[in-house]
């Protein structure tokens, strides 16, 4: 979006298995894509950008969104004190996936800052093989240079099919259409929330269901109810 309103040309390496609506919607902008092993996931789209910049430095400009600081800063300077305020400060416990990790890293730094009994609780694929597109299982992957793993209080697994049901469930019972991580930070968010007598527990939902309306499992569940 950024490149085509500023008039950039844009070059995207990305999992040949990411979604055919994400791929779509970034070839209707004008982005060339360079797709990527499925089998390597996101760090195999990382270790061809860094491939390719390293060849051609004076081509490209790779903002690196692993390692940039600017990352993880948008969201202490943004998304932090938007919660902050739309809560009254009354937050208990934060959760966030771990991706690039600059949601949970920018939003606990200042929530930390602002009130440390707030409780930062980040969450990330129950496995190095999963479809939680955008999260990291970070145990098997390039975890990026922002990363802080100090930072959370706890750190929760989610399997796909549970962000699945979830997914599902957002959209027949809240009328809302969340993406596959939003589903699963609905997951994390509800265990956090199983365990308390009382609080205010805040999530992002980073995506929305307009790259993910071909998957199968919208349909999966039609004999499950309500379940998960």
């Amino acid at each position: 979006m950024v490149g085509a309103s500023r008039g950039y040309t844009v070059k995207l390496c990305v999992p040949e298995n990411a979604s055919p609506e994400r791929k779509l919607i970034l070839r209707a902008l004008g982005a060339e894509l360079i797709l990527t092993s499925p089998l390597e996931g996101t760090d195999g789209s990382i270790r061809e950008a860094r491939r390719l910049n390293a060849e051609h430095p004076d081509l490209y400009f790779y903002p690196d969104q692993y390692s940039n600081d600017a990352n993880w800063r948008a969201h202490y300077d943004t998304t932090a004190p938007e919660i902050i305020e739309q809560t009254s400060g009354r937050l208990t416990h934060f959760v966030a996936g771990l991706g690039t990790s600059g949601t949970f890293v920018g939003t606990g730094r200042r929530l930390r800052q602002f009130n440390p009994a707030i409780k930062l609780i980040s969450f990330q694929p129950d496995s190095p093989f999963h479809g939680l597109e955008g999260l990291k299982h970070m145990a098997s992957a390039l975890v990026p240079a922002i990363y802080d793993p100090a930072l959370a209080d706890e750190d929760l697994a989610v399997g796909t099919e549970r962000a699945h049901q979830m997914v599902r469930r957002l959209a027949r019972e809240e009328g809302l259409l969340g993406g596959i991580s939003s589903g699963a930070a609905l997951a994390a968010m509800l265990d956090v929330a199983r365990g308390l007598e009382r609080g205010i527990v805040v999530t992002v939902f980073p995506d929305g269901a307009e790259k993910y309306l071909t998957e199968s499992f919208w349909t999966a569940g039609e004999s499950e109810g309500s379940n998960g």
